[in-house]
């Protein structure tokens, strides 16, 4: 399965979430360590759903760009 994160630059370090996932987040000083973080996160929560019986959601978010004009 292919989930969309969301990266978001805080004062000190990165974040990530995913929002077909809530609950499922992660923290990185950079932002390949926040990549990595949320690879993880999403393998352990699709892990503990599937122990609770739960089966994992169908990714349904989708990453688009809008341009405006400046």
């Amino acid at each position: 399965m292919r989930y969309a994160i969301v990266i978001e630059k805080s004062e000190s370090n990165f974040s990530a979430y995913v929002p077909d996932l809530p609950g499922c987040i992660a923290t990185g000083a950079t932002v390949a360590e926040v990549e990595s973080e949320i690879r993880e996160a999403i393998a352990f929560h699709l892990e503990g759903m599937r122990e609770d019986g739960m089966p994992p959601p169908m990714p349904q978010s989708q990453v688009e760009y809008v341009d405006i004009a400046a």
